[in-house]
């Protein structure tokens, strides 16, 4: 397989700020870029593309910058479920006030309780086995 020229037209810029594949960049190892695209296969050559550094220390990096955005993400969908929603409501005058509605509270999950402890089977007493030899003499003896 070889570049047949394709790919030129999905190479992608350098980010600035992150990584190339935080960013959602892949590369063709024959084509020898990076590339936006969505599949695992590269548009050009059909060879596998690199969703991941090989570099252990880039890999490193990879990782925590992964990490922090899912905390960054589950932060801000407590932050949007805590926000208080806003009702309208008609009083007597028919002029509309606003009033803040609470956001219900979040029930814990019960405790679960611990399994029992299975007691431990008791040990079985090896039996020794005659030698081969033996066992042949009283079957031809027999």
């Amino acid at each position: 397989m070889t570049c047949k020229g394709i790919c030129v037209r999905y190479k992608a810029q350098k980010p600035v700020g992150t990584g190339r594949y935080a960013s959602g960049q892949r590369r063709c190892q024959i084509c020898e870029i990076f590339i936006k695209w969505e599949g695992l296969w590269c548009p050009c050559c059909g060879y596998r593309l690199r969703t991941k550094p090989r570099n252990l220390k880039y890999k490193a990096k990879l990782r925590a910058r992964v990490e922090a955005d899912s905390i960054e993400a589950k932060a801000f969908a407590e932050i949007q479920s805590e926000t208080p929603e806003v009702i309208m409501v008609k009083t007597k005058s028919k002029a509309k006030t606003a009033k803040v509605a609470k956001a219900p509270k979040v029930a814990k999950a019960p405790k679960v309780a611990k399994a029992p402890k299975v007691a431990k089977a008791p040990k079985v007493a090896k039996i020794k086995a005659e030698p081969i030899s033996e066992i042949e003499s009283i079957a031809i003896k027999a």
